[in-house]
């Protein structure tokens, strides 16, 4: 594992976020404690459980709602592909 001080990872971290995403271990010490950098798998339902207690039942009925909104809009043309020139003219 490498290690290192909190200066330190903080000068690259770029570059020690790529190195932890890519399986490298990564600790940085923090006071007597080695705190690894880890990648995690997050799931739009698990972060809908643990930020908003949503239970999968509530995140399913969202997911569905969403969807047949999605498809309402896609048929009535109220949805359309926006190429960044005419993003660009929207805006500015």
């Amino acid at each position: 594992m490498k290690t290192l001080t909190i200066t330190d990872a903080r000068k690259n971290l770029g570059r020690w976020l790529a190195a932890a995403s890519s399986g490298e271990d990564i600790g940085i010490i923090c006071g007597a404690d080695i705190i690894a950098l880890r990648k995690v798998a997050v799931e739009s339902a698990d972060y809908a459980q643990r930020e908003y207690g949503a239970t999968p039942e509530q995140v399913a009925a969202l997911e569905k709602a969403t969807h047949r909104r999605y498809r309402k809009l896609k048929r009535s043309g109220a949805l359309v592909a926006v190429t960044t020139a005419k993003l660009r003219k929207m805006v500015g």
